[in-house]
């Protein structure tokens, strides 16, 4: 009676549609009663009705793995679609760094310091007529 009870509650922890929860419980209800008025010809029965029961919770197992494993191939996938964006993103900035740049952060990365904070650096291409544009815009005598 122990161990039928203890099966019953792992049973419990398996999410089952309504009326497969049902049958289960049934299939359960008719063990115990079996159990309790049981003969010598009634283990037959009563070895039909586990088995039956270990092919239900069988099946749902199964069914709940193939679920979970779904999810985490999707989960995969989206992670490799991202590790290609990343590999991308760092392919493009190791061509854009300059040498200081690069040998600044090898620096960082063999003494494991976190990175420094960039200045404010312009967000697009820098304007060309900016650069050309001399330091000085005085165009009268100083004092």
């Amino acid at each position: 009676m122990f161990q039928l009870r203890a099966a019953s509650m792992r049973v419990q922890g398996i999410r089952l549609r309504g009326h497969d929860e049902m049958a289960l419980k049934l299939l359960f209800w008719e063990l115990e009663q079996h159990l309790k008025s049981s003969s010598g010809a009634s283990v037959v029965a009563i070895d039909n009705k586990i088995e039956q029961a270990m092919d239900l919770v069988k099946s749902h197992l199964m069914y709940a793995v193939r679920e979970e494993v779904e999810v985490l191939k999707e989960q995969i996938k989206e992670l490799i679609e991202r590790n290609s964006q990343l590999e991308q993103e760092n392919t493009l900035l190791k061509t854009l760094a300059s040498p200081e740049q690069m040998a600044q952060f090898q620096a960082q990365v063999q003494t494991g310091s976190p990175p420094a904070a960039p200045a404010a650096a312009p967000t697009g291409p820098p304007n060309p007529a900016a650069l050309a544009q001399p330091a000085s815009h005085s165009s009268g005598p100083s004092a």
